[in-house]
């Protein structure tokens, strides 16, 4: 009850593009479930929108372990991939 009830806050924050209140609200998700995917592709989500890649890939990671054919995590990770890849030839002055 109190996992549905975060995961709740934390979509309302990602209505109001507050994303890294979400991001808590997910990530305190996380300690109650670890095996709910849907929670690792939304903070993967919010993770895109701060531009932390990593993180968000990582959070894909993990969820295509659990999933392996999670559409949301493909996506999303080759999102964080494609943002990865673009502060790689921005940092390298290209």
């Amino acid at each position: 009850e109190k996992f549905k009830t975060l995961k709740n806050e934390g979509n309302d924050f990602v209505k109001k593009g507050e994303y890294e209140e979400a991001v808590n609200k997910y990530s305190e998700c996380m300690k109650l479930n670890t095996e709910e995917c849907t929670i690792y592709t939304n903070r993967a989500l919010c993770y895109l929108k701060l531009y932390k890649y990593e993180e968000a890939k990582q959070d894909c990671d993990h969820v295509l372990q659990i999933e392996d054919s999670n559409i949301k995590a493909f996506y999303r990770r080759a999102l964080a991939y494609k943002g990865l890849q673009v502060r790689k030839k921005s940092m390298a002055g290209i």
